[in-house]
């Protein structure tokens, strides 16, 4: 199920850690303390049939070996925490003040990566379509991986298949929100590594 325009993903459950029901989280905010407060209570998309409840109220939130691991007062043990893996945590802008870039306006969408002003969250990406850079359409992104080294573009080719892009400015050099596109500049051979 899309998820709403006006909300914002916050962060992406991992895998369960210890016994009592913490998970790893992958970070889409660019202020995961603020954030991440016992109390703050999240909306969630999870797969259908998976029996994740449709909020989650943070119980704890630590950081270890500088992954943060978050608690939640719904889940009180590792068996629950396992059926969270791929929930996404999601927050109204809105309703909460809005999740501020670099500048503390959060009004162009940017999360502040390394100060500068080109970076995304994950929904501003969602749908672009995919263009080399002569202008032929290739794909549809259809998510965003965030990594510790780099983060990676999750493309749906016309074809059907899946492929992930380093989100790096030699194989990514323009994202345009208005126009609604990416231009992948990918050496030869990168989409096909996986064909039969």
């Amino acid at each position: 199920m899309p998820r709403p325009a006006e909300s914002l993903l916050v962060a992406r459950i991992g895998k369960p850690h210890g016994l009592r029901g913490e998970v790893t989280v992958q970070v889409h905010t660019d202020d995961p303390a603020g954030r991440f407060v016992p109390g703050a209570v999240y909306d969630t998309e999870a797969a259908a049939g998976t029996g994740v409840p449709r909020r989650l109220t943070i119980a704890s939130a630590r950081k270890h070996r500088e992954i943060w691991l978050l608690g939640f007062e719904e889940i009180p043990d590792r068996t629950g925490a396992e059926s969270l893996r791929g929930t996404r945590l999601v927050t109204n802008p809105s309703a909460d003040g809005g999740d501020s870039g670099s500048d503390g306006s959060g009004s162009d969408g940017s999360d502040g990566v390394d100060g500068a002003d080109e970076g995304f969250y994950e929904h501003d990406l969602v749908g672009l379509t995919v263009v080399r850079p002569a202008g032929e359409a290739i794909g549809e992104v259809t998510g965003l991986t965030v990594g510790a080294a780099q983060d990676l573009l999750e493309v749906r080719l016309t074809g059907g298949r899946d492929v992930l892009v380093p989100f790096v400015e030699a194989l990514v050099p323009e994202v345009d929100l208005d126009a609604g596109r990416v231009v992948v500049d990918a050496p030869p051979g990168l989409f096909d590594l996986d064909e039969s």
